[in-house]
C-alpha cells in the first residue's frame, strides 16, 4: 500500500492543476445538488420492532387524525381562580379558536370542557392537533404556533406553547467556529509557518464542504437525524486537519533532508498517507459497525459521519500532495528555507521522524520534551503504570450510575419556547404533565374495543404512580381507542421508567383486542433499553476489531492487547466524567449546562465508535515508530524512547486540534450537541495524553522485547499491510534516488 501511496502522491503533485480543479468541481457540483435536492431533518427517533413503534404505527393506518404531532399550550392567569370567571373563560376560548386555526392544526381542545385545569383554577393546558408528523411540520406553521396567544399576554396572561411539535434542527452558529480558530493556532505554532497551517486547514474545510454537501444532498432521499449532519461536520473537520497535519508534516521533514518537493511529497503520502488510511479505516469502519446494532436513526447517523471521514482521507491524500505542491518549499518556516536551497540542513543530521519536528538538529532533538518525557516514562514504568490506572479508575467511578434518555423539554436550555412551556406545565400540574403516556386498544371490532377500554382503564387507574386516566378517544370506525396516562413523576424519572413497564405487564392479559403503550416517554425508554442491550455487543466488536488490525500493523500479540485494555480504560473514564458532568451536575456551569439530566441514548455507543478510531489513530502513530526501529537494531527500551520523541509532537498537535474542533460544540444551546461534544473532547484528551502518551510508553517498556512477540504460523497466516512503509523503501533502494 505504501508503494502505491507513493506512487498517488507523487502524481498528484505533478498534476496539482488538474486535481485541484477536479476537487473544486466535486465542491460546486455537491454544493449544487444540497441546495437543490436538500431534504428535511428528523428530530424523531423510531424504533422498529418496539411496542411504542407499533402502537404509533397502528395509530397511523386506523386513528391517523390522532398520528399527527401535539402541541400543548400551558396557560397561566394573572391570579387564582380566574379561571373560573367569565372573564377568564372568554380568556381562554379566544386562545382556543385562535390555536384552532393555525395553519396545519386540525383542532384544539378547550381545557375548561376536559378538565384541564389546575386545583387553584389558575393554569389550564390547551392540546393542540396538528395533520402531520412532527418532522413534517413546516418552519412557518411552527413559528405561527410559537406565536399564539398575544392577546391573552396583552392581559396579563402568560401563554407558552410547547409540546413535540417545538422540535427541530440544532443550528450551527459562530460559537463553534472558536474550535477551528484555535486548531488553526495549534498548526501555526506546529508548522512555524502561515502557509503550512494555511493551506492545511483549507485542505480539511475544502473535504468537509464536500462531505456535508454530499451529505445534505442525499437528505432528499434519506431520513437524517437533526444530528446526523452535526456530528457529521465535528468528525469531519477534526479528522481532515489531523490527517492534513499528519502528511504535511512529514513532507516538511522530508524537505529538511534535501529531498526534491516531489519526491517529499511521494514520500510523506507513502508513510504518514498509510497511517491516515489505516486510521481512516478505523473510524469509517467503527461508525459504519453501527449498522450491526440495527437502529435505524444510529445506522444513518454512523454511515453519514463515516462518509465525512472518507472524503476527508481521500482528500488528505490526493488533495493536499496538489496544494502542497504549490507551495514548495515555503511550507517551510523562513529561516530554513534558505538552508535547504544550500544543502546545510544535511549537515545537522535532520532526523527522520512521525512528528515533523525538524526545525533542530539531531544532536538537540535528545533534550526535547518527548524525548525527556519517554525516558521519565520508561524510568518509572510501574509507579507510572499504577498511577495511571488508579487516576483513570477514579474518573470511571460514577459510570454505573448512568441513565439514558431521549433529549426532552426538561433539559432544553433555560429561556427556550420548549423549556418555558414544560416549566409553567410543571409549576401548575406537577411533572407528570410533561411526559403523558398514550395506550392504544385495537380490536377487530367496535364491539371488541368497546368492552376491552372499561378493562383497561380499570387496570391503568390500579396502577402505582398513575396519577390520572384521560376518557378515550375513538377513531371514526370505532375499532382503535386512545387513553391519555399521566404519571406522578417526570418522563426521565426513574419511577416513569418502572411505571412503563408495570403498564405493560398489567394489561397484557386483555383478550380480544391489542394494548399498546405509546408515547414520547415509552418511545424514550424503548429506545434506551434497545441501545443498552446493545453496547455491550458493539463494544465487543470494536474491541475485537482494535485488535485484529493493530495485529495486522504490528506484527504482535500484546500490543494490540494493551491497546484494546487502553481503549476501555479511556471509555470508562470519559463514561465517567461525562455522567458526573452531565447527569450529576458537578461543574456544570462550566460547560454551559441549565440542568443535568440523563444522557442521551445514543451517546455511549456512538462514543465507542469514534472514540476508537481516533485511539487506534494514535496508537499507530506513536508504536509504528517504535516497531521501525526495533527491527532495525535497537533496544525495546531505546526503540520506545525513539517512538516516544519523534511522535510526541504531532500527536499532541494531533490531539489539541481534535479537542479544539469538539470543544467548540459545547458552546451550542442544545444539550445534546453540547454533550456529544464535550464527551468526544474529553474522550481524546485521555486517550491521548493519558493513555497514549504515558501509559503505552510504560507498558511497552515494561514488556521489553515480547511486546514484539508473534507465533511464526501467525506471521504466516496474517496478510502484510505494510503500513510503515517497508515495501515503499526497498522499492526506492532499488531504482537512482530521485533529489540527487
Amino acid at each position: 500500500m505504501a508503494t502505491l501511496l507513493y506512487r498517488l502522491g507523487r502524481g498528484a503533485l505533478r498534476r496539482r492543476r488538474l486535481v485541484v480543479a477536479l476537487w473544486l468541481v466535486v465542491l460546486v457540483v455537491a454544493g449544487l445538488a444540497a441546495a437543490t435536492l436538500r431534504g428535511p431533518t428528523a428530530s424523531n427517533f423510531t424504533m422498529p420492532g418496539t411496542e411504542s413503534q407499533r402502537a404509533l404505527d397502528l395509530l397511523a393506518e386506523q386513528f391517523p387524525a390522532a398520528s399527527g404531532a401535539t402541541g400543548t399550550i400551558a396557560v397561566k392567569a394573572p391570579a387564582d381562580g380566574q379561571l373560573a370567571t367569565p372573564e377568564g373563560q372568554a380568556v381562554v376560548q379566544e386562545l382556543v379558536q385562535e390555536a384552532s386555526t393555525l395553519p396545519g392544526v386540525v383542532g384544539a381542545v378547550n381545557p375548561l370542557q376536559v378538565g384541564a385545569v389546575s386545583p387553584n383554577g389558575r393554569y389550564a393546558l390547551v392540546q393542540v392537533q396538528f395533520s402531520s408528523g412532527g418532522d413534517e411540520v413546516t418552519d412557518a406553521q411552527r413559528t405561527a404556533y410559537e406565536e399564539v396567544g398575544a392577546a391573552a399576554e396583552a392581559k396579563g396572561w402568560q401563554v407558552a406553547p410547547g409540546g413535540e411539535v417545538l422540535g427541530g434542527e440544532p443550528e450551527i452558529g459562530s460559537t463553534e467556529a472558536l474550535g477551528v480558530l484555535v486548531a488553526a493556532i495549534v498548526l501555526i505554532i506546529t508548522f512555524g509557518s502561515l502557509v503550512a497551517a494555511g493551506m492545511t486547514m483549507l485542505n480539511a474545510l475544502i473535504g468537509v464542504g464536500v462531505g456535508m454537501a454530499g451529505l445534505f444532498a442525499l437528505s432528499g432521499v434519506i431520513e437524517l437525524t437533526s444530528t446526523a449532519p452535526i456530528l457529521a461536520l465535528m468528525l469531519g473537520l477534526a479528522v481532515g486537519i489531523d490527517y492534513s497535519l499528519f502528511i504535511t508534516s512529514r513532507h516538511r521533514q522530508n524537505l529538511l533532508e534535501g529531498l526534491s518537493p516531489e519526491e517529499a511529497v511521494g514520500r510523506a503520502v507513502g508513510t504518514a498517507g498509510s497511517a491516515v488510511v489505516f486510521a481512516g479505516a478505523t473510524v469509517v469502519i467503527a461508525l459504519a459497525g453501527l449498522a450491526v446494532v440495527n437502529i435505524p436513526f444510529l445506522t444513518v447517523m454512523g454511515l453519514a459521519a463515516a462518509g465525512t471521514v472518507t472524503v476527508a482521507v481521500l482528500v488528505a491524500i490526493t488533495l493536499q500532495p496538489a496544494l502542497l505542491g504549490f507551495a514548495g518549499r515555503r511550507v517551510l518556516p523562513r529561516r530554513l528555507r534558505t538552508a535547504v536551497t544550500d544543502g546545510t540542513t544535511t549537515d545537522t543530521g535532520a532526523v527522520a521522524d512521525h512528528s515533523g519536528d525538524t526545525d533542530r538538529p539531531a544532536a538537540e532533538d535528545e533534550s526535547r520534551f518527548g524525548f525527556r518525557w519517554a525516558r521519565f516514562v520508561t524510568r518509572f514504568r510501574v509507579p507510572v503504570i499504577l498511577v495511571g490506572l488508579l487516576g483513570l479508575g477514579l474518573l470511571a467511578l460514577p459510570t454505573p450510575d448512568m441513565r439514558l434518555a431521549l433529549p426532552g423539554a426538561a433539559t432544553a436550555a433555560v429561556g427556550s419556547p420548549a423549556r418555558v412551556a414544560n416549566d409553567l406545565t410543571v409549576e401548575g400540574f406537577g411533572a407528570g404533565f410533561t411526559g403523558r403516556l398514550a395506550v392504544v386498544v385495537a380490536g377487530d371490532t367496535p364491539q371488541a374495543t368497546s368492552a376491552a377500554v372499561p378493562q383497561v382503564t380499570a387496570l391503568l387507574q390500579r396502577t402505582e404512580n398513575v396519577l390520572a386516566v384521560a376518557p378515550p378517544q375513538l377513531s371514526p370506525d370505532g375499532r382503535t381507542a386512545l387513553l391519555a396516562v399521566v404519571p406522578k413523576t417526570g418522563p426521565t424519572d426513574e419511577a416513569t421508567e418502572t411505571l412503563v413497564h408495570d403498564i405493560r405487564g398489567a394489561v397484557g392479559g386483555i383478550r380480544d383486542a391489542d394494548v399498546l403503550l405509546t408515547g414520547a416517554t415509552a418511545i424514550g425508554i424503548d429506545v434506551s433499553e434497545k441501545l443498552s442491550d446493545a453496547l455491550p455487543v458493539y463494544l465487543l466488536l470494536v474491541v475485537g476489531l482494535s485488535v485484529l488490525l493493530l495485529m495486522l500493523v504490528f506484527r504482535s500479540l500484546l500490543v494490540p492487547v494493551k491497546a484494546a485494555l487502553g481503549f476501555l480504560l479511556t471509555v470508562a473514564a470519559t463514561f465517567g466524567i461525562t455522567v458526573a458532568v452531565f447527569q450529576q451536575g458537578h461543574l456544570a456551569d462550566l460547560v454551559g449546562l441549565d440542568t443535568p439530566g440523563p444522557l442521551i441514548s445514543f451517546l455511549p455507543i456512538l462514543l465507542i465508535g469514534i472514540l476508537f478510531g481516533l485511539a487506534m489513530d494514535y496508537e499507530v502513530f506513536l508504536v509504528s515508530r517504535m516497531r521501525e526501529d526495533f527491527v532495525h537494531g535497537k533496544s525495546a527500551r531505546q526503540a520506545t524512547i525513539s517512538g516516544m520523541g519523534h511522535g510526541a509532537r504531532v500527536v499532541t498537535a494531533a490531539a489539541l486540534i481534535m479537542i479544539s474542533v469538539f470543544g467548540g460544540f459545547v458552546f451550542l444551546e442544545d444539550p445534546v450537541i453540547k454533550s456529544m461534544g464535550f464527551a468526544l473532547a474529553v474522550g481524546v484528551a485521555i486517550d491521548a495524553f493519558v493513555v497514549r502518551m504515558t501509559i503505552v510508553p510504560a507498558v511497552m517498556s515494561l514488556l521489553g522485547d515480547r511486546a514484539w512477540w508473534l507465533p511464526s504460523w501467525l506471521n504466516r497466516a496474517l496478510p502484510n499491510v505494510d503500513i510503515e512503509g517497508e515495501g515503499l523503501r526497498t522499492h526506492l533502494e532499488e531504482r537512482t534516488p530521485a533529489h540527487v
